[in-house]
């Protein structure tokens, strides 16, 4: 992205280059037919399940006054929106934790204000959203989404990572609260008594752990060594949805046997119970807000701005990482000012407004890269198998298989072609061939493991188009018709998905890869940091990470007794600078090779390079 700061410079910018590719968008989500609705029915309760858990939290903390149907609506009207008129595609809107935390201390503060109340709660909530617009508005016209190239990837991959651990946070702390009585409930029922609360807790433990370790298995299912590819594939894309079907199914196995709010379940009003719409009427109220109050919501107006600013900003970022390879323009800044628009509108309708959310937009754009590889793959084996029965050589497998390969590529590239994966696919076959005297020879699967092959090398790529986005905000949207069904899932079940988007965010952020090199043996630090959707087998294997333990930890202590804190320890100056001088000593000597290269290195004076142990474990 190009750093504008001219006045709807970077907007401008943005809708020329997204409308080069809006036809595309949805030609090639068409074109993937039935097997875009994999990822789709993924993202769908990565957006769905958090929503009604964050739902049910508003409704607690409002007093009922916002509930699940409104998160739910207010999810599937923003994303329904993005998706069609949105810059970026690939990212997901939802109501957040934040947006429900901001919703919580405005709604205590007009409670206790006897001229704005509850009764006029959702109405001032609607100016606060008109005042939000305005300053997203006045960001995006002035490109203030130009900063985000000086984000950094560790900036970013440390939001995710906080975002990760307050995933893991509400899961646990919701299975704490699986042995607790709820709030607002009469504690002398049955099922609140200690017996039956512990048992249900038990059971919470159960429902939870088996939906995570079911879950984070069925992701795997490609590579287990049973069933046929047919059914391992429908698993790996189908199977975190029917997980949590089947422990929601397993939850009713004593049922008859035991108190009936055992094990808990979701709570909510349906949408046509009474007062559920009142809140859809709230723009008539908004004139009532005394002016002083008007004036007032542009302070929790600028918090909510700058956090949509940086969140929306950071989840589209995350969601067009380098090594996804995507081929169309970003949209921050066209984004953020639609954003504006639908924070506008959630407030006159008195519902939350949703945001860019993490870690689904970036689970998102992954899953679309494994649809693109299957579809690639596919395509590519059959290319292959076809001109191998016709006894062909290798070299004309190569080029049919480069034309196929062109052929379903996008023609709107705005990145460098990505056939790295098919060279290096000629040149090892090639090599293979040459080994065995038979280069000229028709191929034959001794020499050219397709399957094999092509799925090592292939490139990664995303599907980027917009039917996955619209059908699962649709879908999100269905659930608000659906809620009598949805409150049949045990509470559960929802803290154990929780655990599991967390462990699911975390592959592919190399900063808690990083930092799990911690906790590796010095035998398997060979093996580099693992680059789950980068398959650059150069960079695996000469990448220089043996060190990188010792490079977090001297920069942590280093920075540590720099910042001012050096009469914390028993450490005189002499010798902390002593410290300091062998530790930055050991870093530049053993780090220093793999960045600048031997040559240069050796003409400095006084440093001497050692070699790089690659031995293996045994």
């Amino acid at each position: 992205m190009e750093e504008s700061f001219v006045p709807f410079g970077g907007i401008k910018n943005d809708i020329k280059g997204r409308l080069k590719c809006y036809k595309q968008d949805w030609t090639s989500g068409l074109s993937a037919g039935f097997r875009i609705l994999a990822p789709t029915t993924y993202i769908f309760f990565a957006s769905a399940i958090p929503v009604i858990s964050f739902g049910e939290q508003l409704e607690r903390d409002t007093d009922g006054v916002l509930t699940a149907v409104q998160t739910l609506a207010s999810t599937a009207l923003c994303g329904i929106i993005h998706s069609i008129i949105g810059g970026q595609p690939l990212l997901i809107l939802g109501v957040a934790e934040p947006t429900v935390i901001m919703y919580r201390f405005m709604f205590d503060f007009a409670k206790n204000r006897p001229d704005l109340g509850s009764q006029l709660f959702l109405a001032w909530t609607g100016w606060v959203c008109v005042w939000t617009a305005i300053l997203l508005f006045l960001l995006a016209i002035l490109g203030a989404c130009s900063i985000i190239n000086r984000f950094t990837r560790l900036a970013g991959e440390l939001f995710g990572l906080l975002i990760a651990m307050l995933f893991m946070q509400q899961a646990i702390k919701g299975l704490v609260d699986e042995f607790h009585i709820p709030e607002r409930e009469n504690p002398k029922s049955v099922d609140f008594q200690l017996s039956w609360r512990f048992a249900n807790g038990m059971f919470a433990m159960v429902l939870s752990f088996g939906l995570l370790f079911t879950a984070l298995r069925s992701r795997k299912a490609r590579s287990w060594r049973y069933a046929c590819g047919s059914l391992r594939g429908f698993v790996a894309d189908y199977g975190v949805p029917l997980m949590v079907l089947v422990w929601t199914a397993v939850s009713y196995i004593p049922a008859g046997t035991i108190p009936k709010g055992i094990p808990r379940r979701l709570f909510s009003p349906n949408p046509w119970s009474p007062g559920a719409y009142e809140n859809w009427t709230v723009v008539k109220d908004m004139l009532k807000v005394p002016v002083l109050y008007i004036i007032g919501a542009f302070v929790p107006a600028t918090m909510i701005a700058v956090l949509y600013y940086f969140d929306h900003s950071v989840a589209s970022q995350l969601a067009q990482q380098k090594e996804f390879n995507l081929r169309k323009p970003p949209s921050f800044h066209y984004d953020l000012l639609l954003l504006g628009f639908l924070t506008i509108l959630c407030g006159l309708i008195g519902i939350p407004p949703a945001n860019g959310v993490i870690p689904q937009s970036p689970m998102h754009t992954k899953s679309l890269a494994t649809l693109k590889h299957q579809l690639l793959r596919n395509g590519l084996v059959t290319t292959a198998r076809q001109f191998i029965h016709k006894n062909a050589s290798l070299g004309q497998v190569y080029e049919r298989m480069q034309e196929a390969y062109q052929q379903m590529q996008t023609p709107l590239v705005y990145q460098e072609p990505s056939a790295r994966g098919l060279k290096e696919l000629k040149e090892s076959t090639i090599e293979m061939a040459s080994n065995m005297e038979n280069i000229n020879a028709p191929v034959d699967e001794s020499v050219f493991d397709i399957e094999k092959e092509i799925n090592d090398l292939l490139p990664i790529e995303v599907k980027e188009q917009r039917l996955s986005n619209l059908l699962q905000a649709t879908m999100v949207g269905g659930c608000v018709a659906a809620m009598p069904l949805i409150k049949k899932i045990p509470t559960s079940v929802l803290w154990g998905y929780f655990a599991f988007m967390a462990i699911e965010s975390l592959p592919g952020n190399q900063f808690w890869e990083r930092m799990l090199l911690l906790f590796t043996a010095l035998s398997r630090r060979y093996k580099g940091v693992p680059c789950h959707f980068c398959r650059n087998r150069t960079i695996q294997n000469n990448c220089h990470v043996h060190d990188i333990p010792n490079h977090i930890l001297v920069c942590l202590f280093r920075d540590y007794l720099g910042s001012g804190r050096r009469g914390s320890f028993p450490i005189d100056d002499h010798a902390f600078g002593s410290c300091e001088t062998i530790c930055f000593a050991q870093v530049f000597q053993r780090g220093t090779p793999s960045r600048f290269g031997c040559r240069r290195v050796r003409r400095i004076p006084g440093c001497t390079i050692q070699p790089y142990n690659r031995r293996r474990a045994g």
